[in-house]
């Protein structure tokens, strides 16, 4: 969260910035343009939309269905 904040505070002073993630949590900075890579060329996309974000909600949900299988 600490990465988060110094992310907000240098765009209020209009620093722009290019993130490769996998992390939902950096993916939900406010006001952030999110691009898929999942197909050539990439894809503007919304958060709730992206597979990272639905496999992390799916996880936190109910984290027994993904660890009994391991």
């Amino acid at each position: 969260l600490a990465f988060i904040s110094m992310i907000m505070e240098m765009v209020d002073k209009q620093c722009q910035f290019i993130l490769a993630t996998h992390s939902p949590i950096i993916m939900a900075i406010p006001g952030a343009s999110l691009l898929s890579f999942d197909s050539n060329p990439p894809q503007k996309c919304e958060f709730d939309e992206l597979s990272h974000v639905k496999m992390f909600r799916a996880f936190l949900s109910d984290p027994g269905r993904f660890i009994r299988h391991l």
